[in-house]
């Protein structure tokens, strides 16, 4: 049983959803959208601001927002069908999934506060996949939550292993040599790597969205590439970099 946070740049790879349909064992998978979210902002004439890596979000933007991830979800659950997985896209709007409060300063913009994971018991106890976007709800209404840390918050309530499938083959000792992959990192050697340089950039972020779902709860948690047996890979440490 692990979840798995599949990242924008992925979403449409064929090899990715093989493998997704093909794992044995229950998931519960949580996707972004990025890339489709600016797209459409920017056809619609909004102007787009991250502040500290999060996407600003007015609250005229939230609708186009939400309705980027729900579209997202569904044609990820269609995918998965279509291999076999009965899958059923959700958001956090769903039976109380996610719970949020808003970022001061960032619009519409929240983070995970309690995770209502009986909906998600519920599907996998009869063999479906929960697939989640990453919308959470306060007084107010919807909030648009980083992929990355929705994933991580969900794992720690189901008390599952995160991994989040991306672009990169995990933490590299050195970024031009793909063979220098650090297997294993515990919290303390992450911040070793990081006063040393080696941890810099987009990879930071990655690192840190690991460790916030072991401090949410998730027994570990492992940045890996998405592509064919890679699931496999990271369950025996054959491949990604395992934090715990």
């Amino acid at each position: 049983m692990i979840l798995v946070k599949v990242g924008g740049s992925l979403q449409g790879a064929e090899e990715v959803l093989d493998e997704l349909a093909l794992f044995p064992n229950p998931l519960v998978l949580v996707h972004g959208g990025g890339p489709e979210i600016g797209a459409w902002l920017t056809r619609l004439g909004y102007e787009t601001r991250f502040v500290g890596g999060l996407r600003a979000t007015p609250p005229e933007q939230m609708e186009v927002v939400e309705m980027v991830l729900t579209a997202l979800g569904k044609r990820l659950a269609h995918g998965l069908g279509q291999r076999g997985r009965k899958a059923v896209a959700l958001s956090g709007r769903d039976a109380g999934l996610l719970w949020g409060r808003a970022v001061s300063g960032l619009g519409r913009v929240g983070e995970v506060v309690r995770v209502g994971v009986g909906l998600l018991l519920d599907l996998l106890d009869k063999g479906y996949t929960p697939l989640v976007a990453p919308i959470a709800l306060d007084e107010e209404g919807p909030l648009n939550v980083n992929a990355d840390t929705a994933a991580g918050a969900v794992a720690g309530a189901l008390g599952w292993p995160a991994v989040f499938l991306t672009d990169v083959e995990g933490v590299l000792r050195d970024p031009s040599d793909p063979e220098s992959r650090i297997s294993r990192l515990s919290p303390a050697e992450v911040e070793a790597l990081k006063r040393e340089g080696v941890l810099q950039g987009g990879m930071i972020p990655k690192v840190e969205a690991a460790l916030s779902a072991l401090r949410a709860g998730a027994p570990w948690a492992a940045i890996a590439r998405g592509r064919k047996g890679i699931l496999e890979g990271v369950l025996s440490g054959r491949a990604g970099t395992r934090f715990s």
